[in-house]
């Protein structure tokens, strides 16, 4: 995905005045449905989603910001299987168009900041980063697995990060990169994504 073309080529995204301004759960899956075709990238969407809820929720936060960042992660990839040429640009004039509050469309745009030249700033912008590339990962590594999630440990999720042919896709060095950003060791990111994203796709149809 390091494609020079994905450079966004600004730094603000949506309207200010647009605050709170929130998709209904069930309208970002309508739109989710309707631009996401291939199922293992709707099911990371959906994982992605789950986590940054579940972080959120442990901060404490409120309903409107738990969704916030739920509706950030669940839509972080939305025009990559159809429109990979105009990732993320697409999803965010879709946003924008549609009012959506803007540090939802920030943090969509900031969630690989060598591919698309926006610097994650906020929690909510610099969590998606994390998430999006751990969960991933984390995920092809329960594929492996006879018991999947059930006895994972963070050793092991380690030892695979240390092996470039696993997951080879993934990017090691924006996993670094966005632990740092987040003050929040890997290994603690991983034990997070670990308990948490094993019921990320329960009571959900693809």
């Amino acid at each position: 995905m390091e494609n020079k073309s994905l450079i966004l080529g600004r730094k603000n995204f949506g309207n200010p005045n647009n605050n709170g301004n929130l998709m209904s759960i069930e309208e970002a899956f309508t739109l989710l449905n309707d631009w996401v075709k291939n199922e293992k990238l709707k099911a990371h969407m959906i994982q992605v989603a789950h986590l940054m809820r579940q972080f959120a929720e442990s901060k404490n936060y409120s309903k409107e910001i738990c969704q916030k960042w739920y509706l950030a992660g669940l839509l972080h990839d939305a025009d990559w299987d159809q429109w990979p040429e105009l990732h993320c640009k697409k999803i965010i004039e879709e946003l924008e168009s549609r009012n959506i509050d803007p540090e939802i469309i920030r943090a969509i745009a900031s969630h690989g900041p060598r591919y698309f030249g926006v610097e994650p700033e906020t929690e909510m912008d610099k969590m998606l980063y994390a998430f999006d590339e751990l969960s991933g990962f984390v995920h092809a590594y329960s594929l492996m697995r006879p018991t999947a999630y059930e006895g994972m440990q963070v050793k092991g999720v380690k030892k695979r990060l240390k092996d470039k042919t696993f997951a080879a896709q993934v990017s090691r060095e924006d996993i670094a990169d966005a632990s740092e950003r987040a003050r929040i060791s890997v290994e603690d990111l991983i034990n997070f994504v670990i308990i948490h994203q094993k019921d990320a796709l329960k009571g959900i149809v693809l």
